[in-house]
């Protein structure tokens, strides 16, 4: 399946607790009609899938993943008033839901971390009904791009890659998105690209600082070590580059991502 390269470590969940439709899927917005029915693959702490919920109430809303303690945290924080959603301990080459179970299914930053993401998306669209969509979207690392010029953050994004790749994912699978679609099979694909921007002082200090954090303290920084790509000190001069950035009045920095919308037909 591929090893998921960030863990979950409070750096990390601090960025996926952020995530919501508006910011994370709007190009799925228009399907999200009240009473769809909607499966989240890798669902992570659930936040997004929390907003999907509330985007598809009353339709029922299933979040997958595979970390049982992920899992087991996402049910905890689940609001009181999200009645439509539960969360599940879920393999996305083998989901267990009976074919044509869902109107949408939905993968968010999920891809990039697997070793056979096409498998995926065909097992995705096996639980989609006819007439419904599998929609993805992934970011891709190879566009990100930023300002100023800082060696320590190139040389994060070169370890990033190799670590993920080292791990069986594919850190820039947003471009291949439409590709991977094609080849599981989807005769209709509807592609776009979006992208995140953190430049406003408090957008630097968030996006800065969890990145920051996550080199040094989450399960990247231990494959990142084991695999002999960096050294606790590299690791340490790449924190302090995303510091330093975050710290720049002029900071900018773009998150290209890939999406794509597959109608079941």
């Amino acid at each position: 399946m591929g090893r998921y390269t960030h863990g979950h470590h409070e750096s990390v969940l601090r960025s996926h607790r952020r995530r919501d439709v508006g910011n994370s899927a709007g190009y799925l917005a228009a399907h999200l009609t009240s009473g769809a029915s909607l499966l989240d693959v890798g669902c992570g702490p659930g936040t997004l899938t929390v907003d999907l919920a509330r985007h598809v109430a009353p339709g029922r809303v299933v979040g997958i993943d595979r970390s049982d303690s992920i899992v087991e945290l996402a049910t905890a924080d689940r609001p009181g008033d999200v009645a439509n959603l539960e969360f599940r301990v879920g393999n996305v080459y083998a989901l267990d839901f009976d074919d044509g179970t869902f109107d949408i299914v939905h993968a968010h930053q999920v891809l990039q971390h697997l070793d056979d993401p096409v498998a995926a998306l065909r097992e995705m669209g096996r639980v989609c009904r006819q007439g419904g969509v599998v929609a993805a979207r992934d970011a891709d690392y190879e566009a990100m791009t930023w300002h100023p010029h800082d060696d320590r953050l190139e040389q994060w994004l070169a370890t990033y890659r190799a670590v993920v790749a080292a791990n069986g994912g594919q850190p820039d699978a947003g471009r291949y998105l439409l590709a991977w679609a094609h080849e599981a099979g989807f005769a209709q694909v509807e592609p776009s690209a979006s992208v995140w921007c953190f430049a406003t002082s408090r957008d630097r200090t968030w996006w800065g600082g969890l990145w920051s954090d996550r080199i040094v303290e989450s399960a990247f920084a231990d494959y990142a070590i084991e695999s002999g790509r960096a050294t606790r000190s590299d690791l340490d001069a790449m924190s302090a580059g995303w510091s330093s950035w975050a710290a720049n009045r002029d900071g900018w920095f773009a998150v290209v991502h890939g999406e794509i919308i597959c109608p079941v037909l």
